[in-house]
């Protein structure tokens, strides 16, 4: 999708003024697979950095035979996702059950192989076919096995509407922080979390 020139330089002013002209590094995201299934199952409208790092974090040291997906699951039969994640969301919890078996289901195991695996539309498709599985979800797992993408959420939204851009569609909007990211340089994941920790607020 090509991105209009407009919003583009609005977005671009708006980045050097605001950010500055970096670098931003990529956050690199997660080796462990459980970390990676429940950070993108438990994150949406909640404090990340309060609320739903720590949890992960801890996992990762409860859990650590589930840095596969394999493992993830074999732990879910026997564990309590609620009690592990101390988090008692029972949608989330179904989330990420259903993404586990869907990746198991297609012989995803690791972080290689689900970066690999996520270069195929098809694949991608298949991820929206579970509710709760929307275009921001299957770009932030992606960046959370490292692949660098735009995850349009609502703090990217609101730095957009900062610089004057119309209302767009998910679709649109992507386009215009990737080419805005192009134009000025910068790595798409690193840009765009440069962007969530300033209108998150994040330290």
């Amino acid at each position: 999708m090509t991105a209009n020139r407009r919003d583009i330089q609005r977005l671009t002013d708006h980045l050097r003024s605001t950010l500055g002209d970096g670098p931003f590094p990529a956050p690199g995201g997660w080796t462990h697979m459980g970390a990676v299934i429940c950070d993108a199952s438990f994150q949406a409208r909640r404090n990340y950095e309060t609320t739903i790092r720590p949890r992960v974090l801890a996992l990762q040291t409860a859990w650590p035979d589930a840095r596969t997906v394999q493992g993830f699951q074999a732990r879910l039969t026997t564990c309590d996702l609620a009690t592990a994640m101390n988090f008692h969301a029972p949608r989330r919890v179904t989330l990420a059950h259903r993404i586990t078996d869907l990746l198991v289901t297609h012989h995803v195991d690791t972080r290689d192989d689900l970066n690999a695996w996520l270069d195929h539309t098809a694949h991608r498709a298949a991820l929206r076919t579970i509710h709760g599985v929307g275009p921001k979800t299957v770009d932030y797992i992606g960046n959370l096995v490292g692949r660098s993408q735009i995850a349009v959420d609502i703090h990217l939204r609101a730095f957009a509407a900062d610089a004057g851009l119309p209302a767009l569609s998910y679709r649109q909007l992507r386009a215009v922080y990737e080419a805005a990211a192009a134009q000025l340089g910068h790595d798409r994941a690193g840009m765009e979390h440069a962007v969530w920790r300033f209108k998150a607020q994040a330290h």
